[in-house]
């Protein structure tokens, strides 16, 4: 969490230090005769060098701090990169400028001191403000945890705060309330919602013996709970070390104007060095080699290359973001051009995340089954029942009055409708009851629930969690391109099978907790895959930060979508597609933008030295400053060119 603070203090001194240096950068650009003679304005007065001066020696050490003391800890560092060359550039044009203020021969660069200071904090601004905001995703997930916890002393039960839970504590957890530790049931049973950390979308029974996950939210049951792991031995504090490991490891990935940055810093010094050394050699005074010599510098300056990358990275953001891409981690977008393995959670991404009704089997009228059903789960708070009543809903069924409805703990619903004895129950309560039930090739895939009547089977109905329909033509168009579908879930076998065989994918994981999930992705890492992750909860946090691009469902949770890469807002697994075409054409048109700025230095530095003196030919500072302005210009106009391929491309 410090790392994420000193990144956003980070973010917010290159913003503050931005709008100073555009103070000062007006004043200076207004009295260059450069400018002046440009826009045609001839405006001046005595000591107007002074003042500039001045400005300019404010601005080069609180603007240009940032780059400076780059500068220094790269050279300490012994690695060289942008903040070498952006320092270097600042100081021969600092240095050079202030000594043509006070008697040497020349053409001071302060307004270019100022324009490279000013915008090359621009880029690194927007460039780190691209970037932060995964880390954000340990204090959500922290989140999932209760401020509170009842502690059970024998007879006698008291709130405590959650930090003062220790190994062995006994604590009652209520109906409806989030569970505030790992642990063992004692004494109770109940559903319990873990759909937010292992990803099984159906609430699991737990009863006496059975382990608990602290952050699931209990059902309608109440129980006490035995703690078994507190602090870093919790299970949630497992996944956010995690979390914290892969998003560590991913930002040490090198970026692409760094390393031009680096060639460019040792070409630009040697190609200095040689300048002045060699016109003092043939016989040229020392003004005429330091001008040389500056002049190499000045155009070395790295406006184009410096932002070269952070433009792309706006113009992509800001239309990722028109288009239903929201992009975290913008070293993660470049290399999706990369993926050649998706690993897609099942629940709320393949799926709908949420139980619908897919059949109804009846002696009766499909009707009047519904009808019995939903009246009676109008009085339970399960899940299953709040999806069969919303079915009702959804087909203009009208419910009846219930008399002595009564919960069966874990196993169903009964009461009386119309004189008869109505139960709506699961298979193994029927079962029990000793009644058959009709068997089904895919129990274990979906929820099946039966009504009885004065304890005779009247029907059953089938809830099962929805494919999206965006799914199968995601799966399809990726396998396409060449890249493999995998399907990881928390769900049991027979769920999983049947999903990835009607996607036609080209594997799967069942039964994968949080901490296998990363285990599976890296598994797969480590077969030479570049994997991308898609998910949606917090069981998927691990994975999408462990993945070489985590992608995130906008319909699941603050923590998976924090943790990830990149958030698909419409929930749409098309958006990948898109996503995977858009990140090839953002890194071709960043490696167009770094080749041009690089190429301007490569053919401006050698005529800025002077090998065409011979010919009669000297370029002249201000002319190479106004070249690379230019260039600076081409940049900017190619990254808005940026556009996201349409599908069908």
């Amino acid at each position: 969490m410090n790392h994420t603070e000193h990144h956003r203090m980070m973010i917010k001194d290159f913003r503050n230090r931005f709008y100073f240096s555009l103070v000062l950068t007006l004043p200076i650009l207004a009295l260059t005769p450069l400018v002046q003679n440009i826009i045609g304005i001839d405006w001046t007065f005595p000591g107007a060098g002074y003042v500039v001066f001045v400005l300019a020696t404010i601005l080069y050490f609180v603007g240009g701090w940032p780059f400076l003391s780059g500068l220094v800890q790269e050279l300490k560092d012994k690695n060289p990169g942008m903040m070498t060359l952006i320092g270097m550039a600042i100081t021969v044009a600092y240095g050079y400028s202030t000594a043509v203020t006070f008697g040497l021969p020349g053409m001071p660069f302060y307004w270019e001191l100022a324009t490279l200071i000013a915008i090359m904090l621009a880029g690194h601004w927007i460039e780190m403000a691209s970037v932060v905001g995964a880390s954000a995703a340990l204090e959500k997930l922290a989140r999932l945890m209760p401020s509170t916890a009842h502690k059970k002393e024998g007879d006698v039960i008291q709130d405590i705060p959650s930090e003062q839970i220790q190994d062995g504590d006994f604590l009652v957890v209520k109906p409806g309330e989030k569970i505030p530790a790992d642990g063992h049931i004692t004494e109770g049973e109940s559903y319990v919602d873990e759909s937010m950390l292992t990803g099984e979308s159906r609430p699991v029974h737990r009863k006496q013996g059975d382990k608990l996950i602290g952050g699931s939210i209990n059902g309608d049951g109440s129980f006490t709970l035995e703690v078994e792991g507190v602090g870093e031995n919790a299970y949630l504090s497992k996944i956010i070390q995690m979390v914290q490991s892969a998003q560590e490891a991913k930002s040490k990935t090198q970026k692409l104007s760094d390393r031009a940055a680096k060639y460019l810093t040792i070409g630009a010094l040697t190609v200095g060095i040689v300048t002045l050394v060699t016109w003092l050699l043939v016989g040229f005074d020392v003004q005429f080699a330091i001008t040389r010599m500056a002049t190499v510098m000045i155009i070395t300056c790295p406006h184009a290359l410096g932002l070269a990358i952070p433009l792309v990275v706006s113009v992509s953001t800001a239309k990722s973001a028109q288009n239903g891409l929201l992009i975290q981690n913008r070293t993660a977008f470049e290399q999706a051009r990369n993926i050649n393995a998706i690993v897609f959670d099942k629940t709320g991404t393949l799926t709908e995340g949420t139980f619908t009704v897919t059949d109804v089997t009846s002696q009766k009228p499909e009707k009047d089954i519904v009808q019995l059903a939903a009246s009676l789960e109008t009085y339970s708070e399960h899940p299953i029942g709040k999806s069969i009543v919303a079915y009702a809903k959804e087909q203009s069924i009208e419910l009846v009055p219930v008399e002595d409805a009564k919960a069966i703990q874990g196993k169903g619903i009964s009461g009386t409708i119309k004189g008869s004895k109505i139960l709506v129950a699961s298979p193994s309560h029927v079962r029990e009851i000793g009644i058959e039930v009709p068997p089904s090739d895919d129990e274990k895939a979906v929820t099946r629930v039966f009504v009885l009547s004065d304890e005779k089977l009247i029907g059953s109905i089938t809830l099962s969690d929805t494919i999206r329909e965006q799914s199968y033509k995601a799966i399809s168009s990726l396998q396409k391109m060449g890249i493999t579908c995998w399907m990881l879930t928390g769900d049991n076998e027979a769920t999983a099978r049947a999903v990835s065989k009607e996607l036609g994918m080209d594997g799967y994981f069942a039964e994968v907790l949080p901490d296998e999930k990363q285990s599976k992705i890296k598994e797969l890492q480590n077969k030479g895959l570049f994997v991308a992750m898609t998910g949606d909860g917090v069981n998927d946090s691990p994975a999408l930060a462990q993945a070489n691009v985590g992608i995130a469902i906008g319909s699941g949770t603050d923590v998976a979508a924090s943790t990830a890469d990149i958030i698909l807002v419409h929930s749409n697994p098309r958006d990948i597609v898109t996503l995977i075409r858009f990140g090839k054409v953002t890194y071709r048109k960043m490696i167009q933008n770094l080749v041009w700025a690089t190429a301007y230095n490569l053919l401006a530095i050698p005529l800025a030295a002077g090998v065409l003196y011979s010919v009669g030919f000297v370029l002249q500072p201000e002319v190479g400053a106004i070249l690379m302005t230019l260039s600076t210009v081409i940049v900017a106009v190619n990254a808005r060119l940026l556009k996201i391929p349409k599908e069908t491309e």
